[in-house]
């Protein structure tokens, strides 16, 4: 159950999840390089604050919906780091068996429904799940994330009225790290303050610090609260940053590396680290050992991923549709 209370195993999980997410990332990226990876990858390293509050702000019920940089929350969500790895190599053991790699993980066992390569499409699939919540009388939020590229996108403006005029148990998420792909925001947007788009619905929207996992973790909750309440829905301009390019393909030359420096000052991992030994909630030795954990499993997901095999002729004609016996898809194409 969430709760408001940031405690001392708080502080331990964040670490470990967003230690998690940054290692896995760091070692796709290497795996990428060696071609063990091919396709779209687009990494969540420097965003890893966003995960954790959501972690803790959430109950493990909630759903998730989000757009292409998914591993992360994926992977926060419950994907596990062997099944994260063997869908980007492409396997069978993947978490969608190894057809959608990158861009596409999910998991219906996990509430985790993609993954979306369509540039903010899952806004308005945000919003439809949420509906059926509403429409079942359960208790669940959805939390809806989108890049603020995504933000420029007119399924925003038709979504947002209609989740305001309906008043559901929706958390819209920008995760706001500047640059749609290498156009940033200020280049893009007439309006710069990203929250300002959800006050046209009287949604009540907010900017969030995406870089503290404190912030982010107070302002999920209280918007899960007023979502379970039949308060309708919230919009969070969460300010994030990632340190790599959009993509691996990205070479990065629309901003300085002075830039991104700035933003490692304030690194999520590093503040964390640094208030949990401030608080002495664990020693330098007990950090060491969480990290040498998070090496062996995202060691352990390589070598998963190596020895898995890939998906079967047949799988090609499987998890298309939902009719068992749809009588269209009995003969190869």
């Amino acid at each position: 159950m969430a709760s408001a209370k940031i405690s001392k195993e708080t502080y331990l999980e964040w670490y470990e999840m967003m230690q998690l997410l940054r290692k896995f990332e760091e070692k796709a990226g290497q795996m990428y390089g060696l071609q063990k990876i091919r396709g779209f990858c687009h990494l969540y390293i420097g965003q890893e604050a966003v995960a954790a509050g959501l972690q803790s702000g959430l109950r493990k019920d909630d759903n998730i919906i989000t757009g292409y940089r998914d591993h992360g929350l994926a992977i926060m969500k419950g994907i596990s780091a062997n099944a994260a790895m063997a869908e980007l190599y492409g396997k069978a053991t993947g978490s969608t068996k190894g057809k959608g790699g990158s861009m596409h993980y999910f998991s219906k066992e996990h509430r985790f429904f993609g993954g979306h390569g369509i540039v903010g499409g899952q806004i308005g699939m945000g919003g439809g799940i949420a509906f059926a919540d509403k429409y079942n009388d359960t208790d669940r939020v959805t939390a809806c994330l989108f890049g603020d590229g995504a933000a420029r996108q007119g399924m925003l403006h038709e979504t947002f009225n209609l989740a305001m005029l309906w008043k559901l148990p929706v958390i819209y998420i920008c995760e706001n790290n500047g640059y749609a792909m290498g156009t940033s925001v200020a280049r893009s947007s007439n309006v710069e303050d990203i929250s300002k788009l959800g006050l046209a619905y009287e949604m009540p929207s907010f900017n969030v610090d995406g870089m503290s996992p404190e912030a982010v973790h107070k302002a999920i909750f209280e918007a899960a609260e007023r979502a379970r309440k039949g308060e309708g829905p919230t919009f969070l301009n969460i300010q994030t940053y990632r340190y790599k390019g959009h993509s691996m393909s990205d070479p990065q030359k629309y901003r300085s590396k002075d830039e991104v420096a700035e933003y490692q000052k304030i690194d999520p991992i590093e503040t964390t680290k640094a208030t949990i030994l401030a608080k002495k909630y664990a020693t330098a030795a007990q950090i060491e050992a969480i990290d040498d954990k998070i090496k062996l499993i995202v060691e352990e997901s390589v070598q998963f991923s190596e020895n898995s095999p890939l998906p079967s002729d047949e799988e090609l004609y499987k998890d298309i549709y939902v009719q068992p016996d749809y009588p269209f898809m009995t003969e190869p194409f």
